[in-house]
């Protein structure tokens, strides 16, 4: 599982330029940490509702990958459901938790929660990933 989560870390450029923190708690519960920047702004105080999305992208799309990186698999997102609850303001820390609610052999569904640094509520979600053999991917010249 290391193995691959250090590859994801290493190619995930989206991650890296926003200054995502990801954290494993276990397989299929997963952290990520994200400052709030002035390039994720939409308006001089508040962030775009589509880096939220992003990041809760990563949130759940990295709880399924944690689930499945021990079988040589990787996950891509099939679909979300994105809510939000509460506006993010510029230097806000932002704090996702994502889990995996069920596990098959092909499809995972998760979810995931992001707050601010006072535990407030930022947004939710509901996801379903598909698991794939990394051999299907681009990845494998990182093995």
């Amino acid at each position: 599982m290391k193995k691959l989560l250090d590859i994801y870390n290493k190619v995930n450029l989206f991650g890296n330029e926003n200054g995502m923190k990801l954290t494993i708690i276990e397989p299929g519960s997963i952290s990520y940490e994200m400052k709030v920047l002035p390039k994720h702004l939409a308006t001089p105080t508040t962030i775009h509702g589509g880096m939220v999305a992003a990041m809760m992208d990563g949130v759940i799309g990295v709880a399924g990958l944690s689930a499945v990186a021990q079988e040589g698999k990787l996950v891509s997102t099939v679909e979300f459901k994105i809510s939000y609850y509460n506006p993010a303001l510029v230097g806000d820390i932002l704090t996702g938790k994502g889990i995996v609610e069920k596990k098959g052999s092909r499809i995972i569904y998760a979810s995931g929660e992001i707050y601010n640094q006072n535990n407030k509520i930022i947004a939710k979600a509901l996801g379903t990933l598909n698991a794939y053999p990394i051999e299907k991917s681009d990845m494998t010249e990182y093995l």
